[in-house]
Parts: structure tokens; C-alpha cells; sequence
């Protein structure tokens, strides 16, 4: 799992920092938490779950890998037999349910021959944990570590199968997590996880009312991992993820409310991690979907953010995932699905059905389009109220509100002179500015970090501090709502430098 810094700090030094470990395939190393993609619909873009965890300090609980690793060393099958016919001499009788769930689990067989070897394993681990919990019915491990194996189970059935179903494995096996949280309730692991197989359940039920209350266990369930363990991007993107599928289910006067809690989940998971990029991509989508609706519907409030404004918002965190993960597919799928919802916006009588999305030429065009949506050659454009430059502390009288952009070179405030070539259009800006003096200027890699601040002697508003290693420079945002924009744009810019990606980036935004 990546290493994830405890204050959501940018992190200066003279060269791009390394290359953090990212999210590992299902054979990589197990000691990272699920991360579970998403999909804006359409196109769909789902992925399994990897069901892994991080061992509890004390507690002798297995990821699935440590399981398979372990058992497949104990003298291959003879031992497997051997064990399994000790197991069937024992005197004690399985409980009913755990008789249930072994039924289930022996009548999976995978589907090819490394899921059938795959499957034998965790049958027997199923025999192992059955016995465990006889000895000892509050061996709450025990009941963690069976529960995954059903979970994992439910991956190896085939799509049509109806006996066993995928859905009654993972029925059996949140009944297992259930019971592991009901006897230590601090296992964030098992909620975590639990979460996530209620989560499959779900999509296996459309948009359905039984739908939306599976949605409501799973985002309580994420919740309850995040409060037991908060140092988690991971469970902050899954929960964004849930509320992000409840939103298309509840009735629409509950909708506002819970996609920006989505958004806020989103956020909380970058600020933890800001080369994150799924939670970034998904943040995009997001907004992307906000956007829709406030289009379709009209904005509640005067004071709400603009249709085009939270559209120029999503294409920021699209283009931030995709030059910090190029060959990230499901960006582009969704750049795909982007450009083709402009398209019929416009027109909508000559496009009646979405492009594929794979064709390499068609893409590269799509993606030219999505990004027409920055305000281009920057990522970001906006209004900061600054002191005049060079002036850490200056009178409120003497603090002005300006234009000011952001690429990957940095932020840099636009004179009033300049201000008047820039065209109110997002795109086909011109970006020939020559430097000002007597304006503000910060170098990325100038920068130390940036925050929200509060002062006296700022004007009042939403304070803004990019501390650099000259000194503080102090700004405020028009609102809370923009300075979270604002600082968003800024870490990510300094991230994707960082990452030795700001070349990535420039390719975007000066396309």
C-alpha cells in the first residue's frame, strides 16, 4: 500500500520525488486494502474487488495470499487429504449455518483449471476455519478469515452459474462478518470488506429498491471501517463509490445531498493521498454527473456553481488521473463517454448511439476533446483576492481581487492589461503572457505545501497559503466552495510535477 503522509502537506526537495507503490494486482503483495472501481453510466467500467487486509498487531488474522501461500506449502495434496479426513473423524458437529456455508463452498468447483485448483484450496482453508470455530465459537479470526474465502469463492463461480450463485456465497459470507464485528467491533478489516461484498450484491440488483438498501449497508459499513481506521484513501474512494450508486436510486430531492457527500469522500481520500488516482478520476466523474443534473434540472440556488463551471471542474481531475496514470483505461473510457455527451448536447440529432472508445484514432480525438473543456493552455483559471506582490502583510484596502492561472509551471496572477486579451471563453485562451514585476508568480517547484488558513490579518473569506521557500504567500478565494477548487488544482499540479509527470500534463493543457 502506498505510504500515505499524516498531513495532506506537499513535499519539496530538488529533484521529482519516487515513484510511489501503486495498488497491487490480486498476485501482488497482499498487505493493501481493496480498492474497488466504479462507473459512470454509461459506459460501465466496473472491476472485482481485490478482498485483501492488513493484519491487526497481536491478531494471527491471514490475507487470502498469506492463506494460499501457507496451505500450498503443507506437502501439497497428501497433506490436503490427510488433513481433510482428520477434520471429518472429529467428534463435534458443524452448526446448521456452517453447514450451509460449507455446502456452498463444496459445490463450487472454478472455471478452468487454475480456478478448480485455486478452489481446492479454499476448501480446505473453509474445513480449517469450520473446525476453529467449533473449538472456540468466538474466534473472531476464524470467522473473518472464512468469510474471505466465501468472498473469494464468489469470484471463482462461473457468471451463469445458478448452484451455487455468487450472491448466496456472499450472503454467507457477510453473515460471517457480521458475526466476526458483532464479537470485536473493532475489526475495521471485516467492515471494510464486508462493505465491499455487500457492494457486489448490489450491482447484482440493478436499480432496485432492494438495491438501495444493500447501497445504505454498504456506505454505513465503509463508514464504520473509516472511524476505526481514518488513515485510509482506500475506504474513503469505496465510500464516495456507494453514495455515488445511491444517487442514482434514491428519488431525486435526496440526490444533491448525498453526491456531495460522494464528493467530499472524494476528496477527503486525495487529501490522504495525492497521487491517488482513482479517487481522482472518480472525483471527476462526480462532478461530471453533478453537472448533468444541474444542467438538466437548473441550479436550486443563485448562488450554486454553474453547469460549465463544474464541467471545467470535472475535465481537471480527468486530465490530473490521466497524467499521473497515462495507461489508466478507465479515464479514457470515461474522456470517451465525455466527448460524446458534449457531442449530442450540441447536436443531438446526429449522434444516436456512444462511441466504442477503443479505436486509438477515435480516442485521441475524444481526449483533444474532453480537455477543450480547460481553459486551455491552463488547467485552471479563476479569481483570488492577493496583496500587492512582494507584500506578505498589506492593508484589506490594498488587497485586490484578480485573475489568476494555473498550469504546470505554476500560478501566476494575470495584470489588468493582460485580463483584457483573455476571452471569456474556457478554451482558445491565449497563453503568451509576458511576466509582470509587479504581479504574483509561484514556480512549482518553488512550493513547500498549501493550505486553508484563517487570520486576522487577512481579509475575511477563505484563506488561502502556499508556503514556498521564499516565505508564505496569502490569498483568498471567492468562497469555501472555490478555495477547495483551488487547492485541489495546486496539490495536484505539485503532485503530477513530483511524479516526473509535469511533461504528461503539458502535453494536455498546450495541445
Amino acid at each position: 500500500m502506498s505510504t500515505n503522509p499524516d498531513e495532506p502537506q506537499l513535499q519539496n526537495g530538488d529533484g521529482p520525488a519516487p515513484e510511489p507503490a501503486t495498488t497491487p494486482e490480486p498476485d501482488a503483495d497482499p498487505k493493501v486494502e481493496v480498492t474497488e472501481e466504479t462507473s459512470i453510466h454509461p459506459p460501465s467500467t466496473e472491476q472485482t474487488p481485490q478482498k485483501e487486509l492488513q493484519k491487526d498487531e497481536g491478531n494471527r488474522t491471514f490475507t487470502m495470499r498469506e492463506l494460499l501461500t501457507e496451505l500450498k506449502s503443507e506437502d501439497g495434496a497428501d497433506s490436503i487429504n490427510e488433513a481433510s479426513a482428520s477434520q471429518g473423524n472429529t467428534p463435534h458437529q458443524y452448526t446448521e449455518q456452517n453447514n450451509a456455508a460449507m455446502e456452498l463452498i463444496n459445490s463450487v468447483t472454478g472455471v478452468d483449471e487454475e480456478g478448480r485448483s485455486r478452489q481446492r484450496i479454499l476448501t480446505f482453508a473453509a474445513k480449517r476455519y469450520a473446525t476453529a470455530i467449533e473449538r472456540n465459537p468466538e474466534d473472531y479470526d476464524a470467522l473473518y478469515n472464512w468469510a474471505l474465502v466465501l468472498q473469494e469463492s464468489a469470484d471463482n463461480v462461473s457468471p451463469d452459474s445458478t448452484s451455487p450463485s455468487k450472491d448466496a456465497l456472499l450472503e454467507e459470507a457477510c453473515k460471517k462478518y457480521d458475526e466476526a464485528t458483532r464479537l470485536c467491533p473493532t475489526l475495521h478489516d471485516a467492515f471494510y470488506n464486508w462493505a465491499i461484498a455487500i457492494s457486489d450484491r448490489a450491482k447484482m440488483r440493478g436499480r432496485t429498491k432492494e438495491a438501495e438498501e444493500l447501497w445504505k449497508q454498504a456506505t454505513k459499513n465503509y463508514e464504520k471501517a473509516v472511524q476505526l481506521n481514518w488513515n485510509s484513501p482506500q475506504a474513503l474512494n469505496n465510500w464516495g463509490l456507494a453514495l455515488q450508486e445511491l444517487s442514482a436510486i434514491v428519488p431525486a430531492r435526496e440526490k444533491q445531498t448525498i453526491v456531495r457527500t460522494a464528493i467530499s469522500k472524494f476528496r477527503a481520500a486525495i487529501q490522504l493521498q495525492f497521487d491517488f488516482h482513482r479517487a481522482i478520476y472518480n472525483l471527476g466523474t462526480v462532478l461530471y454527473g453533478l453537472a448533468e443534473d444541474t444542467l438538466r434540472t437548473g441550479a436550486a440556488n443563485p448562488k450554486d456553481v454553474s453547469p460549465n463551471e463544474l464541467y471545467s471542474q470535472s475535465a481537471i481531475y480527468i486530465a490530473a488521473a490521466h497524467a499521473l496514470k497515462p495507461s489508466y483505461s478507465v479515464s479514457t473510457t470515461y474522456l470517451c463517454f465525455l466527448m460524446f455527451s458534449f457531442r449530442y448536447r450540441l447536436r443531438p440529432n446526429r449522434f444516436t448511439a456512444v462511441p466504442c472508445g477503443l479505436c486509438v484514432p477515435c480516442l485521441k480525438v475524444l481526449i483533444a476533446f474532453c480537455f477543450q473543456q480547460l481553459p486551455l493552455p491552463y488547467l485552471k483559471i479563476g479569481y483570488l483576492t492577493a496583496p500587492p506582490a512582494g507584500s506578505v502583510v498589506a492593508p484589506h484596502s490594498d488587497w485586490k481581487r484578480s485573475q489568476f492561472v494555473l498550469n504546470q509551471e505554476g500560478l501566476q496572477q494575470i495584470s489588468k492589461t493582460e485580463q483584457k486579451q483573455v476571452p471569456r471563453s474556457l478554451s482558445g485562451m491565449s497563453g503568451d503572457f509576458s511576466p509582470d514585476r509587479r504581479t504574483i508568480r509561484i514556480e512549482v517547484p518553488d512550493m513547500v505545501s498549501v493550505s486553508a488558513c484563517a487570520d486576522l490579518t487577512l481579509p475575511p473569506g477563505a484563506g488561502l497559503c502556499i508556503d514556498t521557500i521564499h516565505g508564505p504567500v496569502f490569498m483568498v478565494a471567492d468562497s469555501w466552495e472555490s478555495l477547495d477548487g483551488w487547492l485541489d488544482a495546486i496539490r495536484l499540479v505539485y503532485t503530477i510535477y513530483a511524479r516526473g509527470k509535469a511533461d504528461v500534463l503539458a502535453g494536455i493543457i498546450s495541445s
